[in-house]
């Protein structure tokens, strides 16, 4: 889950990272008494999931109270990559000197985090990796230490920081690294962290993104979601506690468990088939979540098939077929469906299903052959 920078940088603060004076505000109004309370120039920031939005102009400069309320009604009434802009953030503008990138993500070769940084800041660390790698300074961390003095001031070094602000740059390493592991992140990254014409280090942009799987611990950053930036059906797969990721291909996939949902799209791209999506139902899924999922799925209008693999162990087969034709109470379609049903009440499932005249199978194989024939004569 992406955090937008406000949020962002209000995490950092709250581990003694510096961040400019700043609030939000959704109409040009309030923009405005915000600017004049902050004291001018400030900056107002669109706030809005996507890369590029000072080039959009999304980012503007007010010196006084007219321009930031013009710019925030200007701003406001954009729509920046497909995205609306709600809110703005009215930021005390900062004098820079130098740009510098610091960020913290997963090495998952090396299974730990990495942190790195770059005198190049202020662009996309992408780029500078594509363009000029050399100047990307990274150290591993190890997970059970966490980051340790001499990382951070091999960092500096590697950067050619000046060395009278190591220490400045030691502490908002630190708390970029408590930031990154309390929240359960996979991403935190400051860019820029500037050097300001006073000579201080401050975090004047700010960008985390958290580990879906760990949002449990989080509630409280689980109600910063973002919903314009999720596809419908993911977000009504939330609701109903399944894990769905829409894909590119046109046969839809219900399965119980990851690792067998896995299996299970490689089999289709071995048969020459591309999966429309991951889901996973769960290990014990009711027949109002299997309603559900298979609701989901057929909500795309790219789908020609529909897979399932349900492997009965805690999930009774049974409940199962029985969620897959109340489903079809409610959906009318003429998607042809493939079932492969295994384990608990596996013959009470494959009955029902044979009695609502739905084609099954025994192997996953064999499933898999009947829904890429099924979807590419469809």
């Amino acid at each position: 889950m992406k955090l937008h920078e406000v949020y962002s940088k209000r995490i950092f603060r709250d581990y003694g990272i510096p961040i400019p004076a700043g609030e939000l505000a959704t109409t040009d109004q309030e923009a405005r008494q915000l600017a004049e309370k902050i004291g001018f120039p400030v900056v107002i920031k669109s706030q809005v999931l996507v890369g590029g939005r000072g080039k959009a102009g999304g980012i503007r400069v007010a010196r006084t109270g007219e321009e930031a309320e013009k710019h925030a009604r200007d701003i406001l009434a954009l729509t920046i990559k497909g995205l609306p802009v709600r809110m703005v953030l009215v930021d005390q503008a900062a004098e820079i000197k130098t740009e510098i990138y610091l960020g913290i993500t997963n090495d998952r070769a090396a299974r730990k985090p990495v942190i790195m940084a770059s005198a190049a800041g202020g662009v996309d660390i992408e780029e500078v990796a594509r363009e000029t790698p050399e100047k990307i300074i990274k150290c591993q961390i190890d997970p059970l230490m966490g980051l340790q003095n001499y990382q951070s001031r091999d960092l500096a070094a590697g950067i050619d920081l000046p060395r009278e602000h190591w220490r400045a740059f030691g502490k908002i390493a630190h708390g970029l690294w408590k930031a990154y592991w309390n929240s359960d992140a996979t991403l935190a990254e400051i860019n820029p962290l500037v050097i300001t014409g006073g000579g201080e280090l401050l975090a004047v942009d700010g960008k985390m993104v958290l580990d879906d799987n760990a949002l449990f611990r989080h509630p409280d950053l689980e109600k910063l979601r973002d919903t314009d930036v999720d596809q419908e059906t993911e977000i009504r797969a939330r609701e109903n506690g399944l894990s769905f990721i829409k894909l590119d291909g046109n046969i839809g996939c219900m399965v119980n468990g990851a690792g067998l949902a896995m299996t299970t799209m490689d089999i289709i791209k071995l048969f020459g088939g591309e999966p429309a999506n991951f889901l996973d139902i769960g290990g014990g899924a009711s027949a109002e979540k299997v309603a559900a999922a298979l609701e989901i799925i057929l909500s795309e209008a790219n789908v020609k098939a529909v897979l399932f693999n349900i492997f009965g162990g805690i999930t009774r087969c049974d409940l199962v077929a029985r969620g897959i034709l109340d489903a079809l109470k409610s959906v009318k379609t003429e998607v042809p469906m493939v079932v492969r049903l295994v384990g608990t009440n596996a013959a009470e499932g494959r009955q029902l299903l044979k009695d609502a005249d739905m084609e099954t199978a025994d192997t996953l194989a064999e499933a898999a052959q009947k829904a890429v024939a099924a979807a590419q004569s469809n």
